[in-house]
């Protein structure tokens, strides 16, 4: 009987969700990579549950007491590296996020969403799972995607892209590298991390073996290929879309043409663009939607009943963690935190 009901949902299962989190946290913690450090080497801008800190371990989902996430359920901390403007005077200042405009809640001004980033949770494509069950992530599980030691056009990997916005609404041509010329409406950064996992290990020591990536390069949403043998399971497609708001610097642009943005592990190329993400959604809840045939808004989004509770876009801005580490990155700083000389020192009370 239960077998029977895997291959009904694995059918009928075309379930997407795509929504906004506002930002919970701007600082120099990692928990994944540098797991314990205060400060750890370079500022990351993060999403989603309050228990984010320096050491995470257990069910984050249980541990967490609210969520910058639209969906309620949803404790995750979805993370990457924060993206700085360095003028011609050699001064760096931190580039701000905005809102996805094509996130629609009802009865919601999304313009109100504080920073932050949008998340995908999709299977083989938009449009169906590829007749596979979709096998929710567990608790404790986390991974990541990407390396900052990339420098070069060979090393990028598929899915990880920037789109250089003519409008907010800007979609498609995407490139490895960071723009070369003033985007109208700012920088799109994308992330998409593998999908197939190898059915036993929660993580692994570089926290990307025990995952397998399919992503197809052509489009980042849809994949290239079956899991293979070693990574048989199949699982949800995570991705992320920051929206960084470069329009501010435009005027600024180098005289001599050069790129003038840097990730805060100062890298003004992109090949080396990364992201981490650490499972905390509450109970079976994401297991659930995988389960369902919803799309987007139509499995929950305020003022809509669907499978995933909500909460407006007040109570998502409401939910912050404070910071460990005591420094200033916001202001023209004549260096990249923790670049050079270690500048921070962590609150002691």
């Amino acid at each position: 009987m239960k077998v029977h009901h895997l291959i009904l949902q694995a059918g009928i299962s075309q379930a997407a969700i795509r929504f906004g989190c506002s930002t919970v946290s701007v600082q120099r913690l990692d928990p994944l990579v540098e797991p314990g450090s205060i400060p750890s080497a370079h500022v990351h801008q993060i999403v989603g549950g309050n228990a984010f800190n320096a050491t995470m371990k257990g069910d984050i989902g249980e541990q967490a007491s609210c969520t910058t996430c639209v969906y309620s359920e949803d404790f995750s901390n979805y993370w990457t590296a924060a993206m700085y403007f360095r003028h011609e005077n050699g001064s760096y200042k931190r580039v701000p996020q905005y809102p996805n405009a094509q996130l629609g809640y009802e009865g919601q001004n999304d313009t109100t969403i504080k920073g932050g980033m949008t998340i995908y949770y999709t299977q083989k494509d938009f449009d169906d799972n590829g007749d596979k069950f979709i096998t929710a992530f567990q608790p404790g599980f986390r991974m990541t995607v990407g390396s900052p030691t990339i420098d070069n056009k060979d090393g990028s990997k598929a899915g990880l892209r920037y789109t250089c916005l003519q409008s907010i609404l800007t979609r498609g041509s995407e490139t490895p590298d960071f723009p070369k010329q003033p985007c109208p409406a700012g920088i799109m950064a994308i992330h998409h991390f593998p999908a197939c996992w190898n059915g036993k290990d929660l993580d692994s020591p570089d926290h990307q073996s025990h995952m397998y990536a399919t992503t197809n390069p052509n489009g980042g949403f849809i994949e290239s290929a079956p899991c293979p043998a070693s990574h048989p399971v199949r699982m949800p497609q995570v991705a992320y879309e920051t929206m960084w708001n470069t329009t501010g610097f435009n005027g600024m642009w180098p005289k001599d043409g050069s790129q003038p943005f840097f990730w805060s592990y100062n890298d003004n190329k992109g090949y080396g663009t990364h992201a981490d993400y650490l499972f905390g959604w509450k109970g079976d809840s994401l297991q659930r939607v995988m389960n369902d045939s919803c799309m987007f808004h139509k499995c929950g989004s305020p003022g809509l009943q669907g499978t995933l509770k909500t909460q407006t876009v007040p109570e998502m801005n409401a939910c912050a963690v404070k910071n460990t580490v005591e420094e200033d990155i916001d202001g023209w700083l004549e260096e990249l935190p923790g670049q050079k000389m270690p500048m921070a020192r962590a609150f002691t009370a």
